[in-house]
């Protein structure tokens, strides 16, 4: 079983996709990847979920990756008298760290790192951005501030701090026994939430080890402004554009974006985009015009692949807003002007013979017609090459290890499958050609693109390539 497109997509499980059968229905419609949301429901929701995707794993033969996505801090302003205040512009507004419930003068704030690392001038988001303050002045234990949009504001409502880097490390005591849970369950991919520099990521790999790949979730300002440092460490990134788009102007998200996804294809990082893709399908079952565009836009770009959040996990059309996903790739894709873009964008390669080799690979299936590009990894890091190059051909990873498969099933243009390791190049040869056809990536007498690295197994030691008959 494989997808006849090259993007793929990672659909959110919740209340409306719990079920085994909504579970298949959307694996059929398109899901590559499946994102366990550890900000809602129990771990044991989250084992009933994963032993559905393992059995669908089972039964149609084909890897399927698994993301868990860590909550991260949440910073909320505490409670109000009756609920809720209104604010007006203009007007003075205090936070402090007293626990009285707040008034439309003040509000408890329960997060003294934010009292230590404000400054005057900085801003505070709260609900989303709905309401704006501006930092008059703070001591160690109140921020006076000036609101500068107005309106109501209820209890524990979420604060964005934008413009100043927080003395607060992206694992708080509940994400670490999320991770825990997670691991044991044996997910593919961790997304850690509220990452502001390279160390946050530093210090999630040290509790991971080698049990899954890093994703870093860029949502945050200062993130930015440390991205090389970001992706010389993480795994993958995921452009959240929801808390992007609170903490920073609109018209610098799609910039911020495209600038992300060029900067993480050249290392050969994956990337998800992410956040409101088809949002109005919670409630509707067609998307608007205006995100269909958003989506071909996020493939035009060059994204590994593209996320529904709510409109999988809660919505009420989980299998459409899939299967419309599903068509805007396959479409896009189809347009000669994408393959255009792709080939425009290319990076030169590096001066290593692993890098050289993906690069021929990736010619010689162009010049050639080939059905497929076959690559044989242990890591990971061969296939990553080859799909870096962005091949107008399949990719076809063989590997002999499973949990290799399922993290490369988020990778742009990889069919990943499970198979021994070749024992010398005849046998190489023979693997090849079965699975080729086995997969249904090739006919035969179809001409299939071959690497891999001797001695064979060795990690990231590409260094042949063979050009073959199915």
């Amino acid at each position: 079983m494989h997808r006849s497109r090259s993007t793929k997509i990672v659909a959110t499980l919740g209340p409306a996709t719990s079920s085994e059968e909504r579970i298949r229905a959307i694996f059929a419609a398109g899901v590559d990847v499946f994102r366990l949301n550890f900000s809602h429901g129990t771990v044991d929701d989250h084992r009933a979920r994963v032993d559905i995707i393992r059995a669908l794993e089972a039964e149609f033969g084909r890897p399927i990756g698994v993301l868990a996505d860590l909550q991260g801090p949440k910073i909320r302003v505490g409670t109000f008298v009756g609920d809720r205040a209104h604010l007006t512009p203009g007007q003075p507004f205090r936070l402090d760290m007293t626990k009285e419930p707040g008034t439309t003068k003040r509000a408890p704030l329960p997060h003294p790192e934010i009292f230590q690392a404000i400054q005057v001038g900085s801003t505070l988001l709260i609900d989303d951005g709905r309401i704006r303050l501006r930092v008059r002045k703070h001591s160690e234990d109140t921020i006076d501030t000036e609101v500068e949009i107005g309106g109501d504001v209820s209890n524990r409502k979420g604060v964005n701090v934008p413009d100043v880097l927080l003395p607060l490390s992206p694992l708080t005591p509940k994400d670490r026994r999320d991770l825990d849970s997670a691991l044991e369950l044996g997910v593919d991919w961790v997304a850690l939430s509220f990452v502001q520099r390279a160390a946050d990521i530093a210090e999630l790999r040290k509790l991971v080890g080698d049990r899954a790949a890093i994703m870093a979730k860029m949502e945050k300002p200062g993130a930015i402004e440390h991205l090389d440092d970001i992706l010389a460490i993480t795994d993958g990134l995921m452009v959240a554009r929801g808390d992007l788009g609170v903490e920073l102007p609109p018209e610098d998200v799609p910039p911020i974006q495209k600038m992300m996804l060029r900067a993480a294809r050249e290392l050969g990082k994956p990337v998800v985009v992410a956040t409101q893709m088809l949002d109005s399908m919670v409630h509707s079952p067609t998307p608007t015009r205006a995100e269909a565009s958003d989506v071909a836009t996020a493939v035009y770009d060059g994204a590994d692949a593209v996320m529904l959040s709510a409109e999988s996990a809660s919505g009420d059309y989980p299998v459409e807003a899939v299967q419309m996903m599903n068509r805007i790739l396959a479409r896009v894709e189809r347009d000669p002007v994408y393959r255009q873009i792709n080939d425009a964008s290319r990076h030169e390669p590096e001066a290593t013979s692993a890098d050289a080799i993906s690069a021929a690979a990736r010619q010689c299936a162009h010049t050639l017609s080939a059905a497929a590009i076959v690559t044989y990894t242990t890591s990971g890091s061969t296939t990553l090459r080859a799909a870096r190059e962005r091949p107008d051909v399949p990719i076809l990873c063989l590997t002999p290890k499973m949990a290799t498969a399922r993290r490369l099933a988020l990778v742009w243009g990889v069919h990943a499958a499970f198979a021994e390791d070749a024992h010398n190049f005849a046998d190489m040869v023979q693997r090849a050609r079965v699975m080729a056809l086995q997969e249904k990536l090739a006919r035969p007498d179809d001409r299939l693109v071959i690497t891999a690295g001797v001695p064979f197994g060795t990690p990231g030691a590409t260094n042949i390539l063979r050009i073959a008959r199915a």
